[in-house]
């Protein structure tokens, strides 16, 4: 964000100067290039987030599958997530391998697992995490947890793509009105209209 405010106002100052134009444009823009310096920065780390949001909602089912199978086996909460962790790449891997990294430097299984859910900003994942904090405090049985989690993520995707889908005929409409029907009238009015200009002229 420093380096746009510094580089993109005095690059535009340069170009206006060239251009040669009014003291009142030249203010005008800079003021533009100032405040498009500083939401560029803010709306690319957005964007960014979101997608990495989005990326650890689609892997989040498997991993809680391959974390209960892991148990299940004999495995406890922290053995079995360094084992689906060392198997998984991707966001989740990564957040939990950095948990699993903090709980070695000392930091409790709770602390540990908040930060994640700080990081990932997502209902489904925030669920998961408190639910296991739940589990350890309450002491209930841990794959039970997260068989009923990874069922309950497979639902709430499933009614997502059918909202996405009842939503995408009202997203199909607006360019259906703006490209495709003013090219139908023009194809099938179009000639009538040339016949009606030289019947009367």
């Amino acid at each position: 964000q420093l380096g746009l405010l510094i580089v993109l106002p005095v690059f535009m100052f340069i170009v206006l100067i060239i251009a040669n134009v009014s003291i009142g444009k030249l203010l005008f823009m800079l003021l533009a290039t100032v405040a498009l310096s500083m939401y560029l920065p803010h709306a690319f780390l957005k964007m960014k987030i979101k997608s990495r949001n989005h990326k650890a909602v689609v892997e989040l089912s498997d991993f809680i599958d391959l974390l209960a199978v892991s148990m299940e086996a004999g495995l406890g909460f922290d053995q079995a997530l360094s084992k689906v962790v060392s198997k998984k790449h991707g966001v989740l891997a990564d957040e939990f391998q950095r948990c699993l990294e903090e709980l070695r430097l000392g930091k409790t299984r709770r602390e540990s697992l908040a930060g994640v859910r700080e990081r990932l900003q997502v209902d489904d994942i925030q669920m998961l995490i408190g639910n296991i904090i739940q589990a350890e405090q309450l002491g209930i049985g841990m794959v039970q947890i997260l068989r009923i989690q990874s069922e309950e993520v497979r639902i709430r995707r499933k009614q997502r793509a059918e909202e996405k889908a009842m939503k995408a005929p009202i997203k199909m409409l607006f360019p259906l009105v703006i490209f495709i029907f003013p090219c139908i009238f023009i194809i099938l009015l179009g000639p009538v209209l040339l016949q009606l200009m030289e019947t009367f002229m």
